[in-house]
C-alpha cells in the first residue's frame, strides 16, 4: 500500500506525539510519587520518637524482645499502614511486627537512618525495606538508649505491604481509566488538528501534482490546459508552482522552436535535393551523350562546356551547404586583427571587376580614399563583402551601378553595399536571410546561384559581433548595411 505525503506526515507526527505524551505521563507520575512520599514522611517524622518516649518497653531500654514483638504486632493491627522494626547499632534486625517468612533482610543499611536523624529537613529519605531485597521506602526512626548507651533504633516503615497492595490496586484502576480517557481525548484532538493542518499544507502539492500529470498527458502543451495562478506569497510550494509554470512555458517555447526548425530543415532538404538533382541530371545527360555517338552537326566541345557549367554549379552549391552547416554547428573560429579596410575593399572589387565588366555594371567606392584601420576578422569580412557584391551583381541589370560606401563614427565604421537592381518587396525583407528562401526577384533569374549566400552572410555577421540591416524598394535597388569596430577600440 502506497501512502501519500499527507498520510506519512500524519503518522509520523502522531507517533512523536504518543512518545512525548508517554514521557510526560511517566514524569508527572514520578514527580507525584516523590511529592507524596515527602509529605507522608514529613507527617509521620516524629512517630518513632513518640513511641520510644511513651512506651515503657523502649523508654528504659529493651530487655524483653518477645514483649516488644507483641507490641509491634498490636500497633500494626491498629495502624496497618506502618511496619515496626527494632535494629541494633550495627543494623541487624532484633524484632519486628512482620511474620518471619515475609522478611527478606536480616540487616539494613543504617546510613539513611542516621541521615534522617541528623538532617530531618531534607526529605524524602528512603530506607531499605526488610520485606524486599531491592525496594526502598520512606520511614520514621528514633534511637533507643539505655542510659547513655545506644541499644538500637526503632525503625518504622511508612506504607506497609498491605497498604501498598491495596493502594496499588486502587491507583492502577483509577490511573488506567484516567490515562485511557486522557490519551483517547488527546489523540482524537491531535488527529483532528493534524488532519486539518496537513490538509491545508498538502493541498497545493496535490494541485501541483495533478497539474503536472495533466500537462504530461497533453504532451506538455500548456495551451490546452488551465494554468494554475499561484499567489505571490513566501510559501515554498507556491514558489515551486510558479517555477513549474515558468519551466513549462520555456519547454513549450523550445518545443515550438524545435518544431519550426525541424520544418525549416525539411523544407531546406527538399529544396537542396531539387537543386542538387537538376545540375546532376543535366551533367549525367550530357556525359551520356558524349559517351555515345553524338548527333551529326553537334560539337562535343559544346556538350563538355555545358557539363562543366553544371559541374561548377553543383560544386558551388555543395560548398555553400558545407559552409552553412559549419557556421551553424558553432565550431567556426574567429580571429580578430587590425588591418586596412580600404585595401581589402579594393582587392575584392578587383576580383569582381571582369564579371562586372561583362555584365556592363560599374563598381565604385565612396569615399575613394578609404584609408581606414579596423579591428575584425579579415577572412570573414572578405566573405561577407564578396557575398553581398555577388548578390548585387545577380540582381542588377546592365548599365547599373554597385557602390560600397564607408561612413566613420566614434567607435566603428558603417559599411553599405548599394545597388540599382530590381529591389525586394517589403513583405519579403524579413525572410531573405533564411536558408533557401528565394524572393520573387530571383524567379526567372537565369544567373546560376545556390540561394544560400545571404544565409551564410547573416551567420558571418553574427560571428564578427555585428548586425546587418536591409533597405530596399522595388525597381530602385537595395542597400545592405552593417558595422565593424574601429582599430582604436581593440585595446
Amino acid at each position: 500500500m502506497t501512502f501519500s505525503l499527507y498520510h506519512r506526515l500524519a503518522l509520523t507526527i502522531t507517533g512523536v506525539f504518543m512518545l512525548t505524551a508517554s514521557a510526560f505521563v511517566f514524569w508527572t507520575q514520578n514527580l507525584s510519587s516523590i511529592s507524596r512520599s515527602q509529605a507522608e514522611q514529613q507527617l509521620h517524622l516524629g512517630l518513632a520518637e513518640h513511641l520510644a518516649q511513651d512506651n515503657p518497653l523502649l523508654k528504659q531500654g529493651v530487655y524483653d524482645y518477645k514483649a516488644l514483638e507483641n507490641l509491634f504486632h498490636t500497633l500494626m493491627v491498629l495502624g496497618p499502614a506502618f511496619e515496626f522494626y527494632f535494629v541494633d547499632p550495627s543494623g541487624k534486625l532484633l524484632t519486628y511486627s512482620a511474620k518471619s517468612g515475609e522478611v527478606k533482610r536480616q540487616s539494613i543499611d543504617l546510613r539513611p537512618l542516621i541521615q534522617l536523624i541528623n538532617e530531618p529537613d531534607k526529605l524524602p529519605v528512603y530506607g531499605e525495606d526488610p520485606r524486599s531485597v531491592e525496594q526502598n521506602k520512606i520511614f520514621s526512626v528514633s534511637p533507643v538508649y539505655n542510659g547513655d548507651t545506644l541499644q538500637g533504633y526503632l525503625y518504622v516503615i511508612i506504607g506497609s505491604s498491605i497498604a501498598d497492595s491495596i493502594s496499588a490496586q486502587i491507583k492502577s484502576s483509577e490511573q488506567l481509566a484516567q490515562s485511557t480517557a486522557w490519551l483517547i481525548a488527546m489523540a482524537v484532538f491531535l488527529f483532528a488538528i493534524l488532519l486539518l493542518l496537513f490538509r491545508t499544507m498538502t493541498r497545493p502539492l496535490k494541485r501541483l501534482s495533478q497539474f503536472i500529470q495533466t500537462v504530461e498527458q497533453n504532451d506538455f502543451d500548456i495551451q490546452s490546459v488551465d494554468k494554475i495562478n499561484w499567489p505571490s506569497k513566501h510559501n515554498e510550494i507556491h514558489l515551486v508552482g510558479q517555477s513549474v509554470n515558468s519551466m513549462l512555458e520555456t519547454i513549450n517555447q523550445q518545443m515550438s522552436q524545435l518544431t519550426a526548425i525541424d520544418e525549416q530543415r525539411r523544407k531546406l532538404l527538399a529544396h537542396l535535393s531539387h537543386d542538387l538533382r537538376t545540375p546532376l541530371a543535366s551533367l549525367q545527360g550530357y556525359l551520356e551523350l558524349i559517351e555515345k555517338q553524338p548527333p551529326k552537326g553537334i560539337n562535343e566541345q559544346e556538350y563538355l562546356a555545358i557539363a562543366l557549367k553544371n559541374c561548377n554549379q553543383l560544386k558551388s552549391l555543395i560548398d555553400q551547404i558545407f559552409e552553412l552547416a559549419h557556421l551553424e554547428s558553432g565550431q567556426s573560429n574567429v580571429s580578430f586583427e587590425v588591418f586596412n579596410l580600404g585595401e581589402l575593399i579594393y582587392d575584392i572589387l578587383a576580383k569582381f571587376a571582369l564579371k562586372a565588366q561583362k555584365a556592363d555594371i560599374s563598381l565604385s567606392v565612396y569615399p575613394a580614399n578609404c584609408d581606414f584601420t579596423v579591428y575584425s576578422d579579415i577572412a570573414k569580412l572578405e566573405r561577407i563583402l564578396s557575398n553581398l557584391i555577388e548578390n548585387a551583381l545577380r540582381h542588377t541589370p546592365a548599365k547599373g551601378n554597385i557602390c560600397i560606401s564607408i561612413c566613420a563614427t566614434d567607435k566603428s565604421y558603417s559599411i553599405a553595399v548599394q545597388d540599382t537592381g530590381v529591389g525586394i518587396s517589403p513583405k519579403e525583407l524579413p525572410y531573405i536571410f533564411e536558408a533557401r528562401y528565394q524572393a520573387s526577384n530571383t524567379r526567372g533569374c537565369k544567373k546560376s546561384h545556390a540561394g544560400l549566400g545571404l544565409a551564410i552572410t547573416a551567420r558571418l555577421i553574427e560571428l564578427i559581433k555585428s548586425e546587418i540591416k536591409v533597405n530596399s524598394r522595388l525597381g530602385q535597388g537595395s542597400e545592405f548595411v552593417f558595422q565593424i569596430r574601429s582599430a582604436d577600440t581593440s585595446q
